[in-house]
């Protein structure tokens, strides 16, 4: 099996490297097979997102309405 760099099999973008011919798509199966689950492991992450802060942006600001007439 061949060793790759961690950004050719980031999940994100190893579709795009196989279509490339980049990473081998066995090999690449192979390296998700030896990886270890780590499930056990994982911290629970608690988020909140305050509507209020989205209103701030929505806001058209003088640049956004274009070149003046």
């Amino acid at each position: 099996m061949a060793e790759y760099e961690n950004k050719l099999v980031d999940k994100r973008v190893v579709a795009r490297y196989i279509k490339k011919g980049v990473v081998d798509e066995k090999d690449y199966e192979q390296l998700l097979k030896k990886l270890p689950d780590l499930a056990d492991q994982a911290v629970p992450v608690e988020a909140a997102m305050d509507l209020d802060d989205f209103d701030d942006e929505e806001e058209e600001s003088p640049a956004a309405e274009g070149p003046e007439a």
